[in-house]
């Protein structure tokens, strides 16, 4: 069985980045096709990979201004030529999904949401990624296109995975089909448990403006706790701007030196709604709480009173009120660590194979 992987684009390492790493050692001889490829910012990442790109690798600057590329996307990931392929394993949020495979070829896509920016979140699309004043009136002309485009492309694909009960009920409404849910993996060994008490909460993430992290600051400038903040982006200075002298950006660190983090942190402060959302899981692999915002895909990863607490409005008054109630001496360690081992990352490599290998005998029957 001759089989291709493809990925959105590879400009940055996230949870969708650590699913592919995952298929990668379940598949190591397929190619990864993805939009481009970006050698610096993955650091090494899928280094040892075969990857194939799309003519937008020849884009200047794609790696840091994708998002104004959109409208190009479509057409990119259609020319992805999967012809030779007997399986596609798409890992996809916003694109990938869209290729286009002969018809004896079985696709499946690992979905990590309907793209939120084209769907449910668009009406914020604008706003949040500070287009310029010029742009703005014609942007949703391309979003809807982008929609259009995105329930057609969610017709080529044969089954779904999702990860998460959430996003299985997001694909049920957007595209009328049904997902098998997987969680996405945590590594466990990269995240060990070692008891260690520390004097400060930890939040980890990308610095954009969905994960909300200026919450986080406003409840920490009046609670004068100190709070480390791990990650980059292009909200950082903004950030950077209204936090207090209490809160510490750290910036982007190895995995290794995020884990030393975990483990010294009191809890891991998760102020946005996510799909799923990984880092919850490495906090509580390291034994540590997670204070969450009680949406999303967090609500199956996070077990109220036993491995976190959730505050129920996303403003920091809410977030506030949690982490004052917040008592450290509630949560057992170990207890938060066992939590984690059903989504160690040899469970979810087992789950992906067995999916794969009884949807395949049932493909090649007909």
């Amino acid at each position: 069985m001759k089989i291709a992987l493809v990925h959105d684009y590879l400009n940055q390492y996230g949870g969708a980045e650590r699913v592919l790493e995952a298929f990668g050692e379940i598949f190591p001889s397929a190619p990864i096709y993805t939009l481009f490829y970006d050698p610096k910012k993955m650091k090494g990442c899928f280094s040892d990979k075969e990857i194939k790109t799309s003519f937008l690798q020849k884009m200047p600057f794609i790696s840091s201004y994708h998002r104004i590329f959109p409208p190009l996307m479509p057409v990119a990931v259609e020319k992805l030529d999967l012809s030779g392929y007997d399986l596609v394993l798409s890992d996809s949020a916003s694109f990938a999904k869209g290729v286009i495979t002969k018809p004896e070829t079985l696709h499946i896509c690992y979905c990590h949401t309907p793209p939120r920016y084209a769907w449910d979140d668009s009406h914020n699309y604008i706003r949040n990624f500070n287009m310029p004043l010029i742009a703005r009136p014609i942007v949703p002309f391309f979003v809807n296109y982008i929609r259009l485009w995105d329930k057609e492309a969610s017709f080529r694909v044969d089954k779904f995975i999702s990860n998460s009960k959430f996003v299985a009920r997001r694909i049920k409404k957007y595209y009328n089909r049904d997902a098998k849910v997987i969680y996405p993996p945590v590594d466990l060994d990269d995240f060990k448990f070692r008891p260690e008490k520390g004097d400060y909460f930890l939040l980890v993430g990308r610095l954009v403006a969905y994960k909300r992290i200026d919450i986080a600051i406003k409840a920490f400038n009046k609670l004068r706790m100190p709070l480390k903040i791990i990650g980059g982006g292009r909200e950082r200075k903004r950030l950077e701007k209204i936090a207090g002298d209490n809160i510490e950006f750290v910036g982007e660190v190895s995995r290794k030196e995020v884990e030393d983090y975990y483990r010294r942190c009191k809890a891991l402060i998760f102020p946005q709604e996510e799909d799923f959302g990984i880092v919850a899981l490495e906090a509580m692999a390291c034994g540590k709480p997670v204070v969450a915002y009680g949406r999303g895909g967090v609500l199956e990863s996070v077990e109220e009173g036993k491995t976190g607490i959730f505050f129920n409005e996303q403003n920091p008054k809410s977030l506030i009120d949690a982490i004052r109630s917040f008592d450290e001496s509630r949560f057992d360690s170990n207890k938060i660590r066992e939590h984690v081992l059903k989504f160690d990352k040899s469970i979810f490599k087992e789950k992906i194979k067995n999916f794969i290998k009884k949807e395949y005998e049932n493909w090649r029957r007909y």
